[in-house]
């Protein structure tokens, strides 16, 4: 079963990612005599076909995940984040159809594809759940976020392209440096993906033990230890440019016997998505947004702005069923409170006032075009620091992920 899913898992990976690639050769592709508007009919349509194909494939890993562990499919971060890009690209196919817009499909997919190379770092395999996760509660709650979520990413992708599209020109405007600083956020997410897989593929292993208030713990790491626990001794350390232990220790306001770990995990981030940019900048001479605008050069920016403003309209009742009614009944269920101020329920709660802004903005005060789409922007930035740190970093009843 386990090989099972794994195959379904690839095959999902490989259908985004050629589902990614004809949808940029829709775009951008040689134009033949069939003509242009032909040309994009046509590969937008294999495009959605291929997407559609991935997703009928991952809804056979989620049933093969469920059947063999008999719970929810989104208990874990490998699982949730697998959950997370199904639920894009549910509602990337749905907002397709609405639209047809082949250029939307070339930042969809790929996004796709970097969740599931993002799921595939953690542990996959499936284990049993904590008591206050036995409910059915967490079937209704952590899908409904999930899918409420996937549709926020793509107003997210819908906002970027616009930004993009009007401004990805602009060398000397602020919102053209802040645009590159966005997308620098995603090289560093991208980066550490690559250098998990690349250390992973090589069986990099080292191990430290340390002493947290007096108990003694044996911190494993997957990735060099250039970071360590403060005092810590070094049991396992695989050769790496030299080093025989750890060149720095975690900051003593990052608590928490991991604390050395996630020090580690963001420290190599930052090396691998700057040395990834930096490659990017020497071989392309010119900015991301600059390279990413003949895709959308074509597009009609207020169409895009109403594909952004549809998406985080269509996620926000979806999200605030699942991210905070029914998460604050299964609280209850769980822990005897509907709100306890976990760093999970805060988040959650800044995700749900800041898409409520927006939507409050853009209906009675007309925050349409540059304002809209920063929004939409900024929204995903906050998911994706509750998925990222909320989950990996700060410690809370939701740690358990």
């Amino acid at each position: 079963m386990n090989a099972w899913m794994e195959n379904l898992l690839l095959l999902t990976f490989v259908a985004y990612g050629l589902a990614s690639i004809a949808f940029v050769v829709a775009v951008v592709g040689r134009k033949r005599r069939s003509g242009e508007e032909n040309h994009v009919r046509r590969w937008g349509r294999a495009g959605i076909v291929l997407t559609i194909a991935g997703a009928a494939v991952q809804v056979m890993f989620i049933i093969s995940r469920f059947l063999m562990g008999g719970r929810s499919i989104a208990a874990s971060m490998f699982e949730f984040t697998a959950f997370l890009a199904f639920a894009l690209v549910l509602a990337f196919i749905l907002i397709y159809y609405l639209y047809r817009t082949p250029a939307l499909g070339a930042f969809v997919l790929p996004l796709a594809v970097v969740l599931l190379a993002y799921a595939s770092v953690f542990p996959k395999e499936v284990r049993p759940l904590i008591p206050a996760l036995q409910s059915y509660w967490l079937h209704i709650h952590v899908t409904l976020a999930a899918l409420g979520e996937g549709a926020f990413a793509v107003g997210f992708i819908a906002g970027l392209i616009y930004l993009i599209r009007v401004v990805g020109t602009r060398r000397q405007s602020a919102h053209a440096r802040f645009l590159e600083l966005t997308l620098v956020l995603v090289v560093l997410f991208v980066g550490y993906i690559l250098v998990s897989f690349l250390f992973a593929g090589l069986g990099y292993e080292a191990a430290i033990q340390h002493t947290v208030n007096g108990e003694t713990i044996l911190q494993e790491y997957s990735l060099p230890p250039l970071i360590g626990p403060a005092g810590g001794e070094v049991v396992k350390m695989d050769p790496f440019l030299g080093l025989d232990r750890p060149l720095f220790e975690a900051p003593s306001w990052l608590k928490g016997e991991k604390a050395a770990s996630k020090a580690n995990t963001i420290f190599w981030s930052i090396i691998a998505g700057l040395i990834l940019y930096s490659l990017f900048r020497a071989l392309a001479r010119k900015r991301i947004c600059e390279s990413l605008h003949p895709l959308v050069k074509n597009l009609d920016p207020e169409l895009v702005d109403e594909i952004a403003y549809r998406a985080i309209a269509i996620g926000f009742p979806i999200f605030t069923l699942g991210g905070l009614i029914f998460a604050s009944i299964w609280a209850h269920y769980a822990w005897g409170r509907f709100w306890g101020w976990d760093p999970k329920e805060v988040w959650a709660l800044i995700t749900w006032l800041f898409y409520s802004a927006y939507l409050h903005l853009r209906l009675s005060r007309g925050w349409l075009g540059l304002k809209s789409s920063w929004m939409a922007v900024g929204g995903f930035v906050i998911l994706m620091f509750n998925l990222i740190a909320i989950n990996l970093v700060f410690a809370g009843l939701h740690s358990y992920a």
